[in-house]
């Protein structure tokens, strides 16, 4: 059954986004508490979704609540938002929030940290300096996670579009279509600018399967299966076995500011 114009808001701290309307497909992404999602298509309890990042999948009613009147999926959350934190709820409820959900408004910290709406861009402008800095403060120690985009676990694209989004700006889900984003990087890898994503691939095809944010100075900041999740890598350490097949599969360099 097709839903026409229904809009939903993830109501739990994360909310597994499948590739079938049953568990035990595969998760292809996640969704944050607070994250607006449109309804498409409706099987039992399973809703196909599409969230700001024109991403689809399927979410279980059990994550998701009724969204407000004239909600926009590409509106940011407008609440206190969470950079790590546990709360708890008047009827004694407790969560861990991981970064970038939103707070319910009743809601009250009992640990870890937030930002208010109001002071979010201040905090965490569009500036490739302060980007690269998140990335490496949220995310150190994160192990890899297919589809997952917070610091309990994500893939190569999770980390680049969580951390660009809590900067304010929406990047695509996957890889491959965050490649299409913004204008052409740097051709030499060992020139890319700080902030620059760098797309790489093991395909014969070309086909881009990961994607790598630029610390400049040759380095870089990733979440790769190869290491288990979190690295920062040397693109000049030419001793690291790694860092040469990455060298090796290098496919080009997008710069997003100022172009998404």
């Amino acid at each position: 059954m097709t839903v026409q114009s229904h809009r939903a808001t993830v109501r739990t701290p994360v909310a597994p986004m499948f590739a079938e309307p049953r568990v035990a497909s595969a998760q292809i992404s996640q969704l944050v508490a607070g994250r607006p999602v449109e309804l498409l298509e409706q099987r039992d309890d399973w809703y196909r979704v599409c969230g700001p990042d024109e991403y689809e999948g399927w979410l279980h009613r059990g994550y998701i609540a009724p969204a407000d009147a004239g909600t926009d999926i590409h509106d940011r959350p407008a609440g206190r938002v969470s950079l790590g934190c546990v709360t708890t709820s008047p009827d004694g409820g407790r969560r861990a929030m991981p970064l970038g959900a939103t707070l319910a408004a009743d809601e009250q910290v009992q640990s870890g940290e937030i930002v208010e709406a109001a002071e979010r861009a201040a905090r965490f402008p569009a500036d490739a300096q302060a980007i690269t800095a998140s990335a490496l403060r949220y995310f150190e120690g994160t192990s890899y996670l297919w589809g997952g985009v917070t610091p309990w676990g994500a893939d190569c694209s999770g980390i680049v579009q969580a951390v660009y989004s809590l900067h304010g700006v929406q990047l695509r889900r996957d890889a491959w279509q965050q490649a299409l984003q913004g204008v052409a990087g740097e051709d030499d890898i060992m020139d890319a600018q700080i902030g620059d994503l760098l797309f790489f691939s093991d395909r014969v095809d070309g086909r881009v399967t990961h994607v790598a944010l630029s610390l400049g100075d040759r380095q870089l900041v990733h979440l790769a299966l190869g290491r288990g999740g979190y690295a920062v890598e040397r693109l000049d350490d030419a001793g690291d076995g790694y860092v040469a097949k990455l060298l090796e599969r290098f496919v080009h360099a997008r710069r997003i500011l100022g172009y998404v």
